[in-house]
């Protein structure tokens, strides 16, 4: 109940927080007059294809580990992945690896591990982006830094701390003694089983073929999340004139917001997305208890279409899985076991 309340409640407090004080009507004449909504229709077009991506990635990752899933199952898997992650944060990864996990009767954890994997290659991408990006734009990152000194403290104190380094050894030892011990205590040969089949689910990617496809995958997701937030300052007057630079301070920043985990990035993104554009003059000088409505505003419609876009893609998503089961149980497709125990269409 905590994971579900929490985050929901961080998310409803940002919001109100940042919304209480802007001028609704204001905000729905905007909505009405100065927006072009095709290109919010094209962005919505561009983000479907940063899952399909994202889909054919993960392929690649478990063919390495003999797991042949069809490519339109973990397609709709990736769907109803970023749905679930709207209620329930961080649920949507779990539930995806159960899914393929049963769906082609492999382990688990080995799943798992393919997906850490694929969120730790994004998490390296966010990283890389967030350096080249200060690089470019280095007065934007300062005065986000300046604005939040608690924030660089943050960040400071945690590297530094004695704890985080005492965790860290910590673990290094726990994982040493659970692969050099011979203990064949039940409790510890499973989570030794587990440790390994995570790890060979996330090792894979430097063993597996198609390397530099994963590399190509890998810039096409995050080239298509530039892409749609990059063609959605078109739709708007006032951001039309952005340039890429800008946008990708944006696209850095609202990349950033979202490891905060709440449903879908509600409230954390906007905050993200309404500083970055108070940096180049919309809304700015940044102030949480007086925002600029235009700033609210593009925050609001463009986080509302990429949630749209997910709320259709979940619900496709069930009825693919409904209709599959279905033909399944029925003899319509017949599920062929494969050498490696797994299973193919």
């Amino acid at each position: 109940m905590a994971k579900v309340v929490i985050p929901l409640a961080i998310g409803v407090g940002l919001i109100y927080w940042l919304y209480s004080k802007i001028d609704t009507s204001q905000m729905l004449d905007i909505m009405r007059t100065d927006i072009n909504y095709w290109w919010i229709v094209l962005a919505m077009a561009i983000s479907v294809f940063s899952h399909i991506f994202r889909a054919m990635r993960w392929r690649l990752q478990l063919r390495g580990l003999g797991i042949k899933a069809p490519l339109s199952s973990l397609i709709m898997s990736i769907f109803g992945c970023y749905a679930m992650n709207l209620v329930f944060p961080r649920a949507g990864e779990v539930w995806r690896s159960i899914y393929v996990a049963d769906r082609q009767k492999t382990s688990f954890t080995t799943v798992v591990g393919s997906m850490i994997g694929d969120r730790l290659a994004d998490t390296l991408t966010v990283l890389l982006l967030t350096v080249f990006t200060f690089f470019l734009a280095q007065d934007a990152f300062w005065a986000f830094l300046d604005t939040y000194p608690q924030v660089k403290d943050g960040l400071i104190r945690t590297a530094t701390s004695p704890v985080t380094w005492g965790v860290v050894a910590a673990g290094i030892v726990a994982l040493v003694w659970l692969f050099r011990s011979r203990s064949e205590n039940k409790v510890v040969t499973q989570v030794r089983t587990a440790v390994r089949n995570l790890w060979e689910g996330f090792a894979v990617i430097a063993r597996m073929e198609g390397k530099w496809h994963f590399l190509l995958y890998t810039v096409l997701i995050w080239g298509c999340y530039f892409m749609q937030l990059y063609v959605a300052t078109f739709a708007f007057s006032y951001t039309a004139e952005l340039g890429v630079v800008a946008t990708l301070v944006l696209f850095v920043l609202s990349s950033i917001g979202m490891g905060i985990p709440t449903n879908g990035g509600l409230g954390a993104w906007h905050l993200a997305i309404i500083f970055g554009l108070s940096l180049y003059g919309i809304g700015s000088p940044f102030d949480p208890n007086n925002l600029d409505v235009n700033a609210s505003t593009f925050a609001m419609v463009v986080w509302g279409a990429q949630t749209l876009m997910l709320i259709l893609l979940g619900i496709y998503s069930i009825v693919f899985f409904y209709v599959e089961r279905h033909r399944i149980a029925t003899g319509q497709i017949t599920v062929e076991r494969t050498a490696d125990g797994g299973m193919k269409l």
